[in-house]
């Protein structure tokens, strides 16, 4: 497998499993409390030849979650 490749369905598995990456301490707690509490879920991940960070964010409603790369933030 080529560890540079960039595979968004591990993204978002890890995201949706609570593994929510390159994150401070900080933000991993809040984390938490959104899941418990109904709010936003922000994930970082350094993946690819240039560890570029990706995010990922799942809406409040948890009807949306949105995969972004580094151009697109």
């Amino acid at each position: 497998m080529d560890r540079n490749k960039v595979l968004p369905a591990e993204l978002l598995y890890l995201h949706q499993t609570g593994d929510w990456g390159n994150l401070r301490t900080e933000d991993k707690a809040e984390n938490a409390l959104s899941v418990a509490r109904g709010f936003r879920i922000l994930s970082c991940y350094r993946r690819g030849p240039l560890q570029e960070a990706i995010r990922i964010l799942t809406e409040v409603d948890r009807s949306v979650t949105t995969l972004l790369l580094p151009s697109e933030y």
